[in-house]
């Protein structure tokens, strides 16, 4: 999946253990394109790479708008920005700030 992602140019690949946060996924990668297009490329790519290797997108979300792509491989949750959609809504910061309030409050 990271491979795929970086043969397509994508930057800043950042993976984030999730399993002790959410019941969502195991892990959220997280990859910055340059521009729409590249979004979608960098999707496409992932997707690709899972199917060879036996996996199924159980969903691809924002395609069309192509801003934040959203990819679920099951246990991973793929995310592709844009730098702007990246730089707004900010996940690394989100999830790490929910394992800190997670930590206090236990």
């Amino acid at each position: 999946m990271r491979d795929a992602a970086l043969d397509k140019k994508g930057e800043d690949f950042t993976a984030i253990d999730v399993r002790d946060r959410t019941i969502l996924a195991d892990t959220f990668a997280i990859v910055t394109g340059r521009s729409r297009i590249q979004v979608r490329s960098i999707a496409d790519a992932i997707v690709e790479a899972a199917e060879r290797f036996g996996f199924r997108a159980a969903r691809v979300e924002g395609h069309a708008e192509g801003g934040w792509m959203l990819l679920d491989l099951g246990s991973v949750i793929v995310h592709v920005f844009t730098p702007e959609q990246r730089s707004f809504y900010n996940l690394e910061r989100l999830w790490s700030s929910f394992a800190q309030r997670t930590a206090r409050s236990s």
